[in-house]
């Protein structure tokens, strides 16, 4: 969604002073105080209350409106998170706004506010938390895609220690509170009447830190190793499939549940056969023989040579349909078919007396011989 100019939002031009951009925010938080409205406006209020003091965070530092009067909004969000936008604000000197709303300690968490959490303070404790997902990309034959296959694949990932069992501490010891943040997980600061907190980096927002670190994993509470997974691929699986192994991610934090993999599938081109979807489709060359009075001739599929009927006076490019012999569908009855394409092909070292036979019944047929081209063509 795009941003308004902060000028506009304050009603101010970009030549105004400190003062009147400082006047400007007054009146419009005032107005927009979500404390001061009725409930049916309160959401449309705290949308509006939000903007305008951000718009105030920037022009009211002079670092800050340098950079948006020279970039605009690329200058500010690239640059600066919520957090730096309101770090450095002159919001002293608006007490009275705030005790006429009865607004309470509405920056006590400047960023839930504009995370959507509304107007409320909140402790933020880092517990356990879920790993991430990791992805493999796994290539196998068209064979193995129709029959199924388990395959056995090597990850480098991190695992929970086993020897502290993630919390990072050695055994028989166990975590400090914090000094920095005192165990509350998190840091305040306050600026006049403002004031904002943030995760506390030196606990992570855990409130704890560890005394005496794991031997093991150094306090990190897992560790990075190798490990032997069997997937198995089921019947059917198509390049961009994936397959779901639960559990076989990165490590969470904190002893939490670890993260899934997903294998990606990629099945290999084939020499023969080609694959849309679940059908198969094949070429098959066919004599002039078989092809002109029919007969029977054998076709390959990936499971196995079946033999097919080939009715008389068959054309070239005449394609056939083997229903059921192509691809299974993952998790479903359902089998594609396969479609066999003839091509008609001219016998090769002819004897003399397939030769004049062939003459012969080309001349029977009215067809005239180019003799230098059949000699080329039947040697």
């Amino acid at each position: 969604m795009t941003k308004r100019d902060y000028y506009e939002i304050l009603n101010v031009s970009k030549n105004a002073s400190a003062d009147e951009v400082k006047k400007a925010y007054r009146n419009l938080a005032l107005q927009f105080h979500p404390d001061r409205v009725s409930a049916d406006k309160k959401k449309e209020a705290e949308e509006r209350f939000k903007e305008i003091s951000e718009a105030y965070a920037i022009l009211s530092d002079t670092e800050k409106r340098k950079l948006y009067d020279q970039y605009g909004h690329a200058g500010i969000d690239n640059r600066y998170t919520s957090e730096d936008i309101f770090r450095n604000a002159d919001f002293s000197g608006f007490e009275d706004i705030f005790q006429q709303g009865g607004f309470g300690d509405v920056f006590g968490d400047i960023f839930d506010i504009f995370g959507g959490g509304g107007f409320r303070t909140r402790t933020r404790r880092g517990g356990p938390t879920r790993g991430s997902d990791l992805e493999y990309h796994l290539t196998i034959t068209l064979e193995e895609a129709y029959h199924g296959v388990e395959k056995t694949i090597d990850i480098y990932h991190t695992q929970t220690c086993s020897v502290c069992r993630g919390s990072g501490a050695k055994p028989g010891t166990s975590k400090k509170t914090c000094p920095a943040c005192k165990g509350a997980g998190v840091v305040r600061y306050s600026r006049g009447f403002f004031s904002m907190q943030q995760t506390c980096s030196k606990c992570g927002g855990s409130g704890e830190i560890v005394g005496t670190p794991c031997s093991e994993c150094l306090g990190r509470g897992k560790v990075k190793k190798q490990s032997k997974i069997t997937v198995k691929s089921p019947a059917g699986v198509d390049t961009g499939n994936t397959i779901r192994v639960k559990g076989k991610g990165e490590a969470g934090e904190k002893a939490g549940p670890s993260g899934d993999l997903y294998i990606v599938v990629r099945v290999m081109q084939h020499k023969v056969f080609h694959r849309e979807k679940d059908d198969i489709y094949v070429e098959v060359p066919v004599g002039i023989a078989t092809a002109t009075l029919g007969g029977e001739i054998t076709v390959p599929t990936l499971d196995g040579n079946v033999s097919m009927k080939i009715p008389s006076s068959t054309a070239s490019d005449k394609v056939f349909r083997l229903k059921g012999k192509g691809m299974p569908a993952v998790n479903s009855s359902h089998v594609g078919d396969e479609y066999a394409k003839v091509l008609i092909t001219p016998p090769e070292n002819l004897t003399t007396r397939q030769k004049e036979l062939l003459k012969e019944f080309a001349s029977i047929s009215g067809e005239k011989i180019d003799e230098g081209f059949f000699k080329k063509i039947f040697k």
